[in-house]
């Protein structure tokens, strides 16, 4: 049985008081699933020091692919790991497509992450003009083969996250995000942990996770709202 896992991904959101109150809010509430922030780089000191010791792990959202160096702005794995970051979010369609991340880039910073023993979690997904040509399974799968083709995908995660579906209101119907969580569970194996992220909700999330090889979340909007958030994580929990 695979353990679920919702991580929340706050983007370029936060303030030091905002931010107590939503970790306090969710370290009072997370009960029985595996749960995760990805928070922004200023941040992680203060999700360090509050949720040290708790049932929820932090993380980051990005990582150079560089381990030092005159890398101007950037922040290795090594400091990552220095700071408890459990996860690192890897190839999010927002890198690839304001920033022009490579799926080669994306590999050689999954294998840094791995190198420095943070979990990568590999985000994967297609845009709506591929969807609509009938390129999905062409697209994620070459996200997901040039990392498969330098790393073993080990205690990693996958998150399958359609790019027409990330704040957008729109989602996948559970049986859209099922075929891609298929056929990406033929590639990694039975024991990797495969979420669904793009406009999870608390309204959809217990219809998303029934699917049998959906393992919970990637969840952006509403991993800042407490009462959104933690309804998600009781949604993943039900699943068991």
């Amino acid at each position: 049985m695979r353990a679920r896992l919702v991580a929340g991904n706050w983007k370029m959101h936060g303030s030091l008081a905002t931010n107590r109150a939503l970790l306090e809010a969710l370290v009072a509430g997370v009960k029985g699933v595996e749960c995760a922030v990805c928070v922004p780089f200023p941040y992680l000191a203060q999700a360090a020091e509050r949720l040290r010791g708790t049932a929820i792990a932090w993380g980051a959202q990005n990582v150079s692919e560089f381990a030092q160096g005159a890398y101007t702005g950037e922040i290795s794995a090594a400091m990552l790991a220095d700071l408890g970051c459990r996860y690192v979010l890897v190839g999010h369609s927002e890198r690839r497509q304001l920033y022009g991340e490579t799926d080669a880039q994306a590999a050689a910073k999954f294998a840094a992450a791995q190198g420095a023993g943070v979990r990568p979690i590999l985000c994967v997904g297609e845009t709506l003009d591929e969807r609509d040509a009938g390129r999905t399974e062409e697209v994620v799968a070459r996200q997901l083969d040039v990392v498969l083709a330098h790393s073993n995908f080990g205690d990693a995660v996958l998150a399958y996250e359609p790019v027409w579906a990330i704040g957008t209101g729109r989602t996948a119907t559970p049986q859209q995000a099922q075929e891609v969580h298929g056929f990406l569970r033929k590639r990694v194996g039975a024991a990797t942990r495969i979420l669904y992220g793009g406009s999870v909700k608390s309204q959809n999330a217990a219809a998303i996770f029934a699917m049998p090889d959906v393992d919970g979340g990637l969840i952006g909007g509403a991993s800042l709202v407490a009462q959104d958030f933690l309804a998600i994580c009781a949604a993943a929990q039900a699943k068991g």
